[in-house]
Order: C-alpha cells, then sequence, then structure tokens
C-alpha cells in the first residue's frame, strides 16, 4: 500500500502534508502535488493533515487512475520538501471534474 494524491488537490494545492511527510516524497505541479509511490512509505500521517481530503490510501476504490497519475508526474515533477503557502486555498475545495477542467502536465 501507499498513499495517492486525488483531483481534490487541483487548484487547491494546500501544503500541510509536505511539512509532516518524513521521507519527502511529495512532487509539485502546476496546480496540485503528487505523491512518488516508490518513496512513500505508507506512514500514513500525510493523509489526516489534509484538510480537503485529497490524500488517500492506493487501496481504496477508484484510486487506479491516481496511482498512475502520481506515479508518471512525480518522476517528471521537482520534488518539494518545504511548505509554501498555497496560490489557490480551498475555494475550489468541493468542486467537481477538476482534473478534466483545470489540470496541467506542468511539463
Amino acid at each position: 500500500m501507499t498513499y495517492i494524491v486525488n483531483d481534490k488537490c487541483i487548484k487547491c494545492k494546500l501544503m500541510d502534508c509536505v511539512e509532516v511527510c518524513p521521507v519527502d516524497c511529495f512532487y509539485e505541479g502546476k496546480n496540485m502535488l503528487v505523491i512518488k509511490p516508490d518513496e512513500c512509505i505508507d506512514c500514513g500521517v500525510c493523509e489526516p493533515e489534509c484538510p480537503i481530503d485529497a490524500i488517500e490510501p492506493d487501496t481504496n476504490e477508484g484510486t487506479d487512475k491516481w496511482v498512475k497519475i502520481n506515479k508518471e508526474y512525480s518522476e517528471i515533477w521537482p520534488n518539494i520538501k518545504e511548505k509554501k503557502e498555497s496560490p489557490y486555498g480551498d475555494k475550489l475545495k468541493d468542486e467537481k471534474d477538476k482534473f478534466k477542467k483545470y489540470f496541467k502536465e506542468n511539463i
């Protein structure tokens, strides 16, 4: 098992999770974060820190797409080790279909 970041993070990018990660397995894209599955030690400390529930175990139903996205983009995006201020806040935390509307590859 590992943890993944899902579409709730898109255009929220709150970074409380980065601050508590003991192995620095978060990677930063233009408008979201991802977790590198091969680096995640499954400790779970990041999950309760996310105020919008954008982090979940990869064993949850419906996470297959997000496992692939986290793996793919953690190989491309830069590692982030320190919390930064979100440029978005939580204004869009309840919006649906954020991947289709807002996801940016940041390549």
